[in-house]
């Protein structure tokens, strides 16, 4: 049986990973991670756990033979909950949570549950890997200090600067982290004293000609190119965008299949641009990024090949 932690809001990527596994005779479990609390009956031990979801749906630890790490959404609070008790709930629930998602260690995951939390986690560890790998990343800064932040904007950035969020302000409509991504010119540069409050990652602005997201995995690559060259991130735009089909130059494959392994992932959604300078810049990878619109308007087997990886990894496993 393969379990798929994912959220009770998800939809059409998953469908098509279930479509595909009942046509395969797969066995499957879906996990909502948002309703792992109080709507849950779970149980854990030193080498055992069992639970009933939501639904009434059981299951036991034994019975799983891989994982897809498809989403985990922050755990539902019951509305007849004292605020007093809530950082309690959250807290003991998160625990619980990683301690029934740590015993599956042992079975094959996409991606593997602490490898990938260290790499969403951290950004600027991403764009050290991807550099080291022959990747060109641009100059970045992480930062809190006004003076620091303008001395990087007048050594680097040609007076112009992108300013975005580490972390996660607010879940797009396919459950993706979305990113609040601004653009500092000379003018907005003079209230960067506020910054003290909220701590940004700052790069310069890069002329592109066009974006791309790429689907990696476990060497395979699906990519996506998109035309946004006036915008600073195509998800912050209501432009009505085309994706086209895009094949990558294979010393870019080269590098992002040496970056991945290093990371320890099968798989990630890959942000890169296509300068005006005719360079690819290596933005990031999100592990549990989307990828349905490529499934969608590209024809990209994109759930199958994720349902294959873990169906040949499981035989081996056994």
């Amino acid at each position: 049986m393969i379990l798929c932690i994912t959220h009770s809001g998800d939809f059409y990527n998953i469908d098509l990973f279930f479509e595909y596994l009942i046509s395969k005779n797969i066995p499957y479990f879906r996990l909502n991670s948002d309703k792992l609390s109080h709507a849950q009956k779970i149980s854990i031990s030193q080498n055992f756990f069992e639970l009933t979801d939501e639904s009434g749906n059981s299951l036991k630890s034994e019975d799983i033979t891989a994982v897809w790490h498809r989403k985990s959404w922050r755990i539902d609070i019951p509305e007849e909950l004292d605020e007093e008790y809530m950082k309690i709930f959250l807290k003991e629930y998160a625990t619980l949570r990683y301690n029934l998602f740590t015993a599956l260690e042992h079975l094959p995951w996409i991606n593997p549950f602490e490898a990938e939390n260290k790499i969403d986690g951290n950004k600027i560890l991403q764009l050290s890997i991807a550099e080291k790998n022959g990747l060109v990343v641009p100059e970045t800064l992480f930062s809190n200090d006004a003076e620091k932040i303008t001395a990087f904007f007048h050594t680097y950035c040609n007076g112009k600067m992108v300013a975005k969020l580490h972390g996660v302000i607010s879940k797009s409509m396919g459950g993706e982290n979305f990113l609040s991504t601004n653009i500092i010119d000379e003018d907005s540069l003079e209230n960067i004293a506020d910054i003290e409050y909220c701590p940004m990652i700052f790069q310069p602005y890069v002329e592109k000609e066009y974006e791309l997201r790429i689907v990696y995995l476990d060497g395979e690559f699906f990519t996506g190119k998109i035309n946004n060259s006036e915008n600073a991130d195509w998800r912050i735009t209501k432009g009505n965008y085309l994706w086209s089909e895009y094949d990558l130059p294979e010393s870019i494959k080269e590098g992002l299949t040496a970056m991945m392994k290093e990371m320890g992932l099968y798989m990630g959604a890959i942000d890169m641009i296509r300068g005006k300078d005719g360079k690819y810049y290596f933005l990031e990878v999100n592990p549990q990024g989307e990828w349905g619109m490529l499934q969608k308007d590209l024809d990209f087997p994109i759930a199958q090949r994720i349902a294959d990886n873990l169906i040949k990894r499981m035989k081996t496993n056994e």
